[in-house]
């Protein structure tokens, strides 16, 4: 098991870990120890009381953080050939029908997010054994499979960002970086916890949320009184 480095063992000192902070504490203590030299993302990981193995404590949502996550997203549009010019003025930085689907069987896949319409959505199924496990597969949940497409490609350039449970009920999300402004990052980081209560799961019964701990790439991470 590798050692921390005293870099990070300096830094664990500024923080207190009987204590949990506020959203503005956890975003200046995050940022006051974070010690990589490049601009590190700065991430979220919330612990819930849902259980993903039933279906309705299952959660998966989208939301616009009004600041962004730092990270521009590239996008691909499936659609028919006479709607590539308008996924294209929407700003997808790729679109096609045959020509998108041959790149993916063949393993080219350049995007991190692919959108596509409710006609268009079973014309994957011969890629879904591709798509699938890089998390690339449409979805309605998650906004990708969409009537207006132009709508769709300028809310995920938008920094729309989709939320959902791990195995063990956990979410983890990016919520900007450490060169953003304190307030922009509280701004996020309240924005998508307003999220995941609005989408509170039926068959979670009391608190939803039962841990917030953010961090950086490098960080030690910092509790959130929540």
């Amino acid at each position: 098991m590798p050692t921390h480095g005293k870099k990070y063992v300096e830094a664990k000192k500024a923080i207190d870990n009987q204590k949990q902070y506020s959203v503005e504490e956890a975003v200046k203590l995050v940022k006051q120890t974070n010690y990589t030299k490049f601009d590190s993302t700065v991430n979220i990981a919330i612990k819930t009381n849902a259980n993903p193995k039933y279906n309705d404590q299952m959660l998966r949502a989208t939301t616009i953080l009004p600041n962004g996550t730092g990270k521009t997203k590239r996008v691909a549009v499936f659609v028919s050939d006479d709607k590539v010019e308008e996924a294209k003025k929407a700003g997808a930085d790729i679109a096609g029908f045959e020509s998108l689907l041959n790149d993916i069987k063949a393993g080219k896949m350049d995007f991190d997010v692919l959108i596509t319409t409710p006609e268009h959505i079973r014309d994957l199924a011969p890629v879904a054994k591709q798509l699938g496990p890089r998390g690339l597969m449409p979805s309605p949940k998650a906004g990708t499979v969409a009537m207006n497409v132009s709508q769709a490609v300028e809310e995920v350039k938008k920094w729309k960002i989709e939320f959902r449970l791990d195995k063990t009920g956990n979410i983890h999300a990016g919520v900007g970086k450490v060169s953003f402004d304190d307030a922009k990052l509280v701004e996020n980081i309240n924005a998508l916890l307003a999220a995941i209560e609005e989408n509170k799961p039926t068959g979670v019964k009391g608190k939803l949320v039962k841990k917030v701990v953010l961090s950086t790439t490098m960080s030690p991470a910092v509790v959130i009184a929540y």
